[in-house]
């Protein structure tokens, strides 16, 4: 008879998610994951002007908002197969790749790599020995050994102080922990620089988006940005070089700092590649268009069953056919009205019945989604295999270069099956943050290129026809494939569905009871302490879970939390 263990909640994540485990001899043998609040945005937009949507989407979430407003208006603009300008298209990439980019950095240093990094170890290190390990991987300028000296001063100054502040509640001294002291040191070292370095990549998208979180730019039909190189109050060339400037400051970051800490982390914990798998169904979307239409991407997407890629089933276009027919999701362990099987988006329902949590029944206020009846994997792993099923060299550079790094600092080299695990998500995350880096100069270069040319268009006027269209849009968020799903009748939202990234990766059991990837990854998992279940959350953390998205808020009690009026 096995333990059961329950982390309720899970923390350094985005909303509120439960995981419960079933422990027998000293290995997870089966799991739950539990979304605990209730998304309800999708009600709110009904009967409302499709116009309105991105703005009222972006409120799923305060950290992915840019990318629910990026799908929000590509359904409504495939729900009236309208162009979109080509500047409106570049100036979208460059927010959503900025977007991506700053996630990535969060995700790893200040969301997930304490799973891995000892902190209080650190203090034991000798900052010397710390910059020549640094400074033989690495030619980053700020790995010297006053840097590290000043890291550790700073930690001492912290420890002694009896609050360890943003680095407490860890699990520190888990005999699961194994990096030496001296990389402790020059993981927090990097952890503190990255705090000021995330920051450049929203200053992008502040700068086109107007702010941020939630971006202000955006509309169907284009952006409102307008463009006159020579006005201080519109798109101007001292706002683009800007950003430009940005750009380049976190290059420099990402290819010398970020991708060679993933790799170094990954050469220490040689184990956790063939921890952590699940489900082996990928799906992602193919991004960045490059024309009006959406028929060309940077980035390509597509479906791969079992993990196979000879089995590779491409996405191409907005609008395509592969995605649009093959989507649906279950209720039957997800606290909403069912009793209808799955249903297509286009048909979905988001009515809340909330029982208790029955995990053999209801858990979850997470629906479970399912490509072709499958649950599949979403995210930046799904992407990499996608580019390496396609022979994407402008991605698979960027893996041969991290998978070199993890040779020669751990002297393993790592198989591509190896990517199939827990470090395999945070070594694919680090290869498209260097990927999404370069996108962002090539999109600087095509906008610039074509204002240049005489081009300034950044907006078509949409025409809303008299009875009733559908449409979906898709972005491949940092998180994985996203959808927004539409049905406009007369003008107005007559449905409307969300199928976020979590939602696939945090999904309960879908309608034939198969366990969704979080669960399913769990499974095997060796824990060295139940009592401090650290090897579970690096595997939730890896997924980089946003329950926000996934669900939204429920009180039993009915009583209304604020009034809102809408003039």
């Amino acid at each position: 008879m096995g333990t059961r263990i329950v982390i309720d909640p899970i923390t350094r994540i985005e909303g509120h998610l439960r995981i419960d485990c079933e422990v027998d001899g000293g290995k997870v043998t089966d799991a739950w994951a539990s979304g605990t609040m209730w998304r309800g945005v999708e009600q709110i937009l009904l009967g409302r002007d499709p116009r309105d949507a991105w703005a009222i989407t972006q409120r799923f979430c305060g950290v992915c908002t840019t990318v629910h407003a990026i799908a929000s208006v590509r359904a409504v603009e495939d729900a009236l197969a309208m162009p979109v300008p080509k500047n409106a298209q570049y100036i979208r990439n460059l927010m959503i790749a900025a977007h991506a980019v700053h996630d990535e950095l969060v995700h790893f240093y200040h969301l997930s790599a304490l799973d891995w990094v000892d902190v209080t170890s650190a203090l034991k290190a000798d900052p010397k020995a710390t910059a020549a390990l640094a400074e033989s991987i690495s030619a980053w300028p700020l790995n010297g050994v006053t840097v590290h000296a000043a890291t550790k001063a700073r930690l001492e100054t912290l420890v002694g102080s009896g609050q360890l502040g943003i680095f407490a509640n860890g699990y520190w001294g888990h005999p699961a922990m194994k990096l030496p002291p001296e990389v402790n040191l020059l993981a927090v070292t990097h952890y503190l620089q990255a705090l000021e370095v995330q920051r450049k990549a929203n200053k992008i998208v502040s700068i086109l988006g107007s702010k941020t979180p939630h971006i202000q730019n955006v509309a169907v039909g284009g952006v409102s940005n307008p463009i006159a190189l020579e006005s201080q109050s519109v798109l101007s060339i001292e706002r683009l070089l800007a950003v430009k400037a940005a750009i380049d400051e976190l290059k420099q970051f990402i290819t010398q700092v970020y991708t060679i800490d993933v790799a170094a982390v990954a050469a220490f914990y040689p184990e956790w590649t063939t921890i952590g798998k699940g489900v082996v169904n990928y799906l992602a979307a193919p991004d960045f268009p490059l024309d009006e239409q959406g028929t060309q991407f940077s980035t390509p997407g597509g479906y791969i069953p079992g993990g196979d890629l000879a089995k590779l089933q491409r996405i191409t276009t907005f609008g395509d056919a592969l995605l649009k027919d093959n989507v649906a999701e279950s209720v039957k362990h997800a606290w909403y009205r069912g009793g209808k099987g799955p249903l297509h988006p286009y048909a979905g329902e988001t009515v809340a019945e909330y029982t208790d949590h029955q995990p053999d029944a209801k858990y979850s206020f997470v629906k479970s989604p399912t490509f072709a009846g499958q649950p599949a994997q979403v995210g930046p792993l799904a992407r990499v295999l996608v580019a390496a099923a396609v022979g994407d060299q402008a991605i698979l550079k960027h893996l041969t270069r991290v998978l070199a790094t993890v040779e020669a600092v751990g002297k393993i080299k790592v198989p591509l099956d190896g990517l199939h695990s827990t470090i395999g998500r945070h070594a694919a995350r680090s290869v498209m943050c260097a990927r999404n880096v370069e996108i962002l100069e090539e999109q600087w270069g095509l906008l610039m290129a074509n204002i240049a040319a005489g081009d300034v268009q950044t907006f078509e006027k949409p025409v809303f026809p008299s009875g009733e269209t559908r449409g979906f849009g898709f972005h491949e968020a940092p998180r994985g494939i996203l959808s927004h799903w539409v049905v406009i009748d007369g003008g107005k939202i007559k449905n409307y569905q969300a199928v976020v990234p979590t939602t696939w990766n945090a999904a309960p059991r879908n309608e034939a009871d198969q366990p969704g990837p979080y669960e399913a990854s769990l499974v095997g998992t060796p824990l060295a302490d139940p009592e401090r279940p650290l090897e579970v959350l690096r595997t939730i953390h890896s997924f980089d879970p946003c329950l926000a998205c996934a669900v939204h808020l429920v009180d039993p009690a009915r009583r209304d939390i604020v009034a809102v009026r809408a003039l």
